[in-house]
């Protein structure tokens, strides 16, 4: 069975399925079809499925123009039917997995799509989880429920896990030029997934396990929200100290060796850094093992936005300005710039807090026409002179490309400046985090 994935994928006769048509699941299924693989796609969401097969991309990372080449051309179909894996031989599951509210990793996505794939299993395929989930998922989950049909592991089916690594709105790296780390259930499923993304993405890394491949994505992560945590508490401690926090930071960053740059904010958001984190950190509560620095991390990232809405309480009092009624406008909703995601947005609890204490708020973004908060809906409003000119207070939350700083800065009557846009001025209105 090995041998003969192996000549499929070589031949570019082998039949792709993505189950997942998200951030992830959509560039990488344009990927493998661009590679010469027929592509199927599959998602519950029927949405998703019209539009993709209309060729309109619902994915800033993927133009339309591409998606409706590929499906022109019938490299590339999306279905909600999941009896077409009857025909595929290897299926890639990009599934979301969320975090509950007790903050337990809710993998109820992955244990769906693996009893689909369990009720088309056969001989000669290949499977391969991408979900950002806990060391261990792929072995404990979707070994056992593969295995109850009977299928061998490693002879009859292959299995593996390979972390997404996918940046929405980077224009220097997407799905294809991002090296791939792929670890199997055995030598012979790491020596498959290998091959199957090799030929569709430029550099494979291949790994002894699935657990070092799952673990791995969570060190990324990790990595990231602890030093983002870290530099966030810089930046109160330099407040407090009366020291300039940009300099300080400027500073260490000529060092050439042995510092790695990172920059304070409002809070985390995105579909990664403030969850991943929580996965590794509940795995190692059930081994009676406490993540003190993962626990640390989110302990200060998460205490940002109180501390945004602070500093909005502190310029309006430079103005003599109650809180209650104050008109606040939040410049940028989405969680980074130049994209529309506004998943886990520190902007989001930024506007419900300044909602709480009364204060009246408007936003601008144009990647986020609507806002649905607590069945509260609100609209992008147009920035213009009129706009800036009438708010108390400006928060600059999301440094999109579009956004003219100096007028802004210009016009604002007080700025609270998340995200470090306004560096060079030195107008006593800016109070920057």
């Amino acid at each position: 069975m090995k041998y003969q994935l192996l000549e499929k994928i070589s031949s570019r006769s082998l039949r792709v399925a993505i189950i997942g048509l998200g951030y992830v699941g959509l560039p990488l299924a344009v990927t493998f079809a661009e590679a010469g693989f027929q592509v199927t796609g599959i998602d519950v969401d029927q949405k998703k499925v019209d539009l993709a097969n209309e060729g309109q991309s619902y994915i800033s990372d993927i133009e339309s123009e591409d998606l409706q080449r590929l499906v022109a051309a019938d490299t590339l179909r999306f279905t909600t039917d999941f009896n077409a894996l009857d025909e595929i031989d290897a299926i890639s599951i990009c599934v979301p997995t969320p975090l509950r509210k007790t903050r337990e990793p809710d993998v109820s996505y992955i244990i769906s799509a693996a009893q689909q794939v369990r009720a088309h299993l056969h001989q000669g395929q290949l499977i391969i989880l991408e979900s950002t989930t806990y060391p261990g998922t792929t072995d404990e989950m979707l070994l056992p429920e593969l295995e109850s049909s009977g299928l061998k592991i490693g002879e009859d089916f292959f299995l593996a896990f390979s972390p997404e690594r996918i940046d929405p709105g980077n224009p220097q790296f997407g799905t294809k030029n991002t090296p791939k780390v792929v670890g199997g259930i055995t030598p012979s499923c790491t020596e498959l997934a290998q091959a199957y993304y090799g030929a569709a993405i430029e550099q494979i890394v291949p790994v002894a396990s699935a657990r070092v491949a799952e673990m791995t994505k969570l060190l990324e992560n990790t990595f990231r929200a602890v030093n983002i945590g870290l530099v966030n508490e810089i930046a109160i401690m330099c407040e407090k100290l009366k020291i300039n926090a940009w300099e300080v930071i400027d500073a260490a960053a000529t060092k050439p060796f042995g510092f790695m740059r990172f920059q304070p904010g409002p809070g985390l958001g995105g579909h990664c850094i403030p969850v991943d984190p929580h996965y590794l950190s509940w795995k190692l509560k059930t081994l009676d093992y406490n993540a003190r620095f993962i626990e640390l991390a989110a302990e200060v990232n998460s205490s940002m936005p109180h501390y945004v809405v602070n500093k909005v309480m502190s310029a309006l009092n430079e103005q003599r300005r109650s809180f209650n009624g104050a008109t606040v406008l939040v410049l940028g909703v989405a969680y980074k710039r130049n994209v529309s995601d506004v998943r886990e947005s520190p902007a989001l609890d930024i506007i419900q807090e300044l909602i709480s204490h009364k204060a009246v708020v408007l936003y601008n973004d144009n990647y986020v026409p609507s806002l649905t908060l607590r069945g509260r809906t609100m609209h992008s409003q147009p920035v213009s002179s009129g706009l800036l000119q009438a708010a108390d207070c400006i928060v600059l939350v999301t440094d999109h490309d579009y956004y003219d700083v100096a007028s802004i800065v210009e016009e604002a009557r007080s700025i609270v400046d998340t995200r470090n846009m306004t560096r060079g001025f030195q107008d006593a209105k800016i109070f920057r985090l």
